[in-house]
């Protein structure tokens, strides 16, 4: 099969042609982004390939059908940038990758925790200037801690996993349930409220849905503890960016960790450092002490890359067979979440 891989990086090309080996399709590759002037592309390709920065809205999926593809394929676990309902009215399949290495984002997670809690960042930019000062980085102990994790999925587990190894107690909230193997582990089930007021440390791991849309807005703000941690390595739009920067002045928000961010397509695996970045937005949160970000590279490690390209190349054999239909990778409306987190 005839594949055009949008968004394609080094690492993207390395991947996935590796994986090729075993598959056979016919790969070609752009760096460009989907996007209205770069649809064109797509043209007579009977499958596409792309990113979580690539828009799949009702316009984008029409042309693309129009030009002859019926199949995309996600090389991410997240689909909210798809139209999902317009690309089942118009026949797409639409497969993803849901599971690729979950230690890699929870691990990810945990760096941000300790980065914020010990300063790193701070101790780092300081000792390479000789300043070996102490004022400033003082953290906290772990052990003990009440750590809040919003989203049971595989991430989650894996997650609230490491924090009981650091000796925390972890609440955890899902509506779809909390797994009897993690609640016997030593893991509580929570609601969100008494999670979010009880948690010195708030991680969220979640799928951006209709009712996830700014989870953390006033009211769960309102209801964290003074100081809290918080850290969002799942998707940008959980958070109400604009409100979580006021909580940051107040001090409700004591730290906050961020892989992710609800403006990133314009700004995330591009290199802009010679360039003016006009998100003010953006811009005010990196002028805090107190605020890491990093550039969605939660995922990026070896093992979760070449996992990503094997189960996307796995996705097109299963189309091509009449598999798809059938698959678990499949993105369609029965994975919109009716129940509000």
């Amino acid at each position: 099969m005839r594949i055009l891989v949008y968004s394609a990086h080094s690492h993207d090309r390395r991947d996935l042609l590796a994986a090729n080996q075993r598959h056979g399709h016919a790969l070609d590759f752009t760096e460009a982004r989907l996007g209205p002037e770069t649809l064109r592309l797509a043209a007579g390709y009977p499958a596409i390939c792309t990113f979580v920065n690539d828009p799949l809205d009702a316009d984008t999926l029409a042309r693309l059908q129009a030009g002859g593809t019926g199949l995309i394929l996600l090389r991410c676990a997240g689909y909210n940038q798809v139209d999902v309902a317009v690309a089942e009215r118009l026949g797409l399949t639409v497969l993803r990758v849901p599971a690729y290495s979950p230690h890699a984002v929870a691990e990810h997670t945990v760096g941000l925790l300790l980065t914020l809690n010990r300063h790193l960042h701070r101790a780092y930019n300081r000792t390479r200037e000789n300043d070996f000062r102490l004022e400033g980085l003082e953290g906290f102990d772990l052990v003990g801690k009440t750590v809040g994790v919003i989203g049971a999925g595989r991430i989650g587990t894996v997650f609230a996993r490491i924090m009981r190894g650091f000796g925390c107690r972890v609440l955890i909230h899902d509506p779809l349930g909390v797994p009897p193997a993690l609640l016997a582990e030593g893991m509580i089930a929570s609601a969100l409220d008494d999670l979010l007021a009880e948690s010195d440390v708030v991680s969220l791991h979640c799928p951006l849905t209709p009712a996830t849309h700014h989870l953390i807005g006033a009211a769960a703000l309102a209801r964290m503890k003074p100081g809290v941690m918080l850290i969002n390595t799942s998707r940008g739009a959980l958070l109400d960016t604009a409100l979580v920067i006021e909580a940051l002045k107040s001090g409700r928000i004591g730290a906050l960790g961020l892989d992710v961010y609800e403006q990133e397509g314009d700004l995330f695996f591009e290199d802009l450092s010679s360039s003016i970045v006009t998100d003010d937005v953006f811009q005010r949160l990196l002028t805090f002490p107190n605020v890491v970000v990093t550039g969605h590279q939660a995922f990026f490690t070896r093992e979760a890359l070449a996992a990503i390209a094997e189960t996307t190349l796995s996705n097109a054999d299963d189309y091509l067979a009449g598999r798809a239909a059938g698959s678990g990778n499949r993105v369609d409306s029965s994975l919109l979440r009716p129940a509000p987190v």
